[in-house]
């Protein structure tokens, strides 16, 4: 039996891994209480080869159009990479660093049981404290397994993973009051489990069910979320940076907190610690080299995945850290789209599930997500949770869908009220000008204020009062009932401005009511909405 991969079996690898782990994702969530209950262990799994199977995709893209298929090494490190910037949580940064370590030899035509035992070598290097009964335990066994029985390398690591799996609760005590397994360890098995149906064409015989927990991780003495003085965040970034100022980073880190596993190499890191002082993680992130893509999540809103899952939620994106506060005081569940990176899909599902709801309002606030927030909603609903997308273009619709929901009638009507409102919502930015360009409305020069009317740029004016002023009257051209105003933080004066556009509209239009709201860090200088 072939013992190597090809470019066509890493890419049914990768799909079977997603299927997978999409199909065992609730109870792997389940089962996570260590190093911290709080239940997102499957999710963080396949949200990582979920970005890895993104980026096996793109290399078959690529070559579409041409007469021949990617080499394999190109896919399989395609594959570890994509796993490497899309990595969740602490068992989905170690599944990265295992998928480097197979890419490193299968790359080089190197046999699975040498990629298994490359794999299991680099994931313990990058973890600060290996523990066993964990994920990495469950590598190492099937490495071991794999170079013992070469001729069928691939069924043989897959059983030794099992077997280690079924023996971590006597390794780890949490896992043994507990009753279950360990969370990442199962999440592996099942990604061996796909590598062994990709390269025999079958697929292997399952675990056997874990028998019903109690009601909740609270339920279980000493696994609330934070218990026993645990650090409060969870801390996250990819991070540009040399060896060297890597190797710094790892000791400041390692006093900072727990948990700690930097996983990577060739100036790209992936960066994850569990600390009371989220600040000083990025703060220690910055002084190494680049971070991006920050994701810091505070352990407490864990219990929000253990809550009685609520009949209808409101999933919203937001432009900035303003409006996300604001959506969220109004009972949504928010996602940040930071300047120049908006959500993937994976975010969007991944907000969807912390929403735990059967039914769920999608407002992606934006034309360039209507894809993206299609292919998140396609995907939730394969999960059995009933998505609504309202096409929601600008983050003023999206306000005033969220104004008009109502939980408690039907989910139809709930959806057409949400649609009608912001239907009814005419929408309008004032952005500054970056260069000279042809526009709509003329040419403009770096500088200029550009104020667009629904996505068109309409005015081109000299200063953010005026030109808004002059959009604000082409909107009630046509009447209104309501003006909101949404100020960015980066705007000098902020609260002038906001000043003079209500008592324009005060003096002007004397039936029309004006709202104001900060956008916060992120937001465009000025959005506006007339409804």
């Amino acid at each position: 039996m072939p013992q190597t991969l090809d470019a066509a079996a890493v890419r049914t690898w990768c799909s079977l891994a997603l299927e997978a782990l999409g199909r065992e994702r609730e109870e792997i969530d389940a089962i996570n209480v260590y190093p911290v209950a709080d239940g997102d262990t499957g999710t963080n799994l396949y949200l990582t080869v979920e970005s890895a199977a993104q980026a096996v995709e793109a290399v078959f893209a690529a070559h579409e159009t041409g007469s021949t298929a990617p080499a394999p090494d190109d896919v399989v490190r395609a594959m570890a990479h994509g796993a490497l910037i899309g990595a969740r949580g602490n068992s989905g940064t170690i599944l990265a660093q295992l998928l480097r370590g197979m890419a490193e030899r299968l790359g080089d035509g190197d046999h699975l049981a040498g990629a298994l035992r490359r794999a299991a070598v680099l994931a313990r290097e990058a973890v600060a404290h290996p523990v066993e009964g964990t994920i990495l335990t469950v590598a190492s066994a099937a490495a071991d397994a794999a170079e013992a029985a070469p001729d069928d390398g691939v069924r043989a690591a897959y059983e030794g993973a099992r077997a280690a799996l079924d023996a971590t609760p006597g390794q780890l005590a949490v896992l043994d009051r507990a009753g279950v397994v360990d969370a990442g360890g199962q999440g592996l098995l099942a990604v061996l489990g796909a590598l062994v149906e990709a390269v025999t064409g079958e697929a292997p015989a399952g675990r056997a069910p874990m028998p019903a927990r109690p009601a909740g991780i609270a339920a279980v003495a000493g696994f609330e979320p934070c218990a026993d003085g645990g650090p409060a965040f969870e801390v996250i970034y990819l991070l540009e940076a040399d060896d060297a100022a890597v190797a710094r980073l790892r000791a400041r880190l390692d006093g900072l907190g727990d948990s700690l596993v930097v996983v990577g190499g060739d100036g790209l890191w992936n960066v994850h610690v569990h600390v009371d002082d989220a600040g000083a993680a990025v703060e220690a992130g910055v002084e190494a080299g680049r971070p991006y893509r920050i994701r810091i999540t505070h352990f407490a809103s864990a219990a929000a995945v253990l809550r009685e899952q609520v009949q209808r939620a409101v999933v919203v994106v937001v432009p900035g850290e303003g409006l996300a506060s604001l959506c969220a005081q109004a009972g949504a569940t928010t996602v940040l789209a930071r300047p120049g990176e908006p959500p993937a899909s994976g975010e969007l599902v991944d907000a969807i599930r912390r929403a735990h709801a059967r039914e769920v309002v999608l407002l992606p606030n934006s034309a360039e997500l209507r894809h993206t927030a299609a292919a998140a909603a396609e995907q939730a609903r394969t999960e059995g949770v009933r998505v609504a997308l309202v096409p929601t273009r600008a983050a003023v619709q999206g306000i005033a869908a969220l104004a008009v929901h109502e939980p408690d009638r039907r989910f139809d009507e709930d959806v057409v009220a949400m649609t009608a409102a912001a239907g009814a919502t005419r929408y309008a930015e004032l952005a500054v000008a970056e260069r000279q360009s042809w526009t709509t409305a003329g040419v403009c020069q770096a500088g200029d204020v550009l104020g667009l009317i629904d996505g068109d740029v309409a005015v081109i004016g000299a200063d953010l009062p005026g030109t808004a002023e002059v959009v604000l009257a082409r909107m009630l051209s046509a009447g209104g009932e309501l003006v909101t105003l949404i100020v960015g933080d980066d705007v000098p004066e902020g609260d002038a401005v906001a000043d003079r556009l209500e008592r324009y509209v005060r003096e002007g239009y004397l039936a029309v009511d004006t709202v104001v709201y900060q956008g916060g860090r992120g937001a465009s200088p000025l959005l506006i909405g007339v409804e």
